[in-house]
């Protein structure tokens, strides 16, 4: 009896150990990183427009934002060997105004 209890215990921590070592993985995966950033604001924008704290007119302007930035992300990506440090470091930089910016045009106390 003791032998089995053992054994399941063992197979139940693999089993738990498995999982949690390939889920973080994937979750960094998508956490960190250009796209994922880029997908997280994009939700803040079309939850903005949805709750109604975003106008059309900003959501328009803040969308035109975000797709010169893919475009320049498609460029950099595009004229070299993936994103360098720099490439890498001043989308980042733009990528940090555009948050700012979504977040000044959700509470600005503008409704639709």
């Amino acid at each position: 009896m003791n032998k089995v209890s053992i054994a399941g215990f063992s197979l139940a921590a693999l089993v738990v150990l498995a999982t949690a070592s390939s889920q973080p993985a994937e979750a960094k995966q998508w956490q960190y990183g250009v796209n994922a950033r880029q997908h997280r604001q994009h939700n803040r924008i079309c939850n903005g427009v949805q709750s109604g704290q975003l106008t059309k007119r900003e959501s328009r302007r803040i969308r035109g934002q975000e797709a010169v930035l893919r475009k320049q992300e498609a460029y950099y990506r595009a004229t070299g060997n993936g994103l360098s440090n720099k490439e890498r470091n001043r989308l980042e930089r733009e990528q940090n105004h555009l948050s700012h910016e979504i977040y000044n045009q959700k509470h600005d106390g503008q409704t639709r």
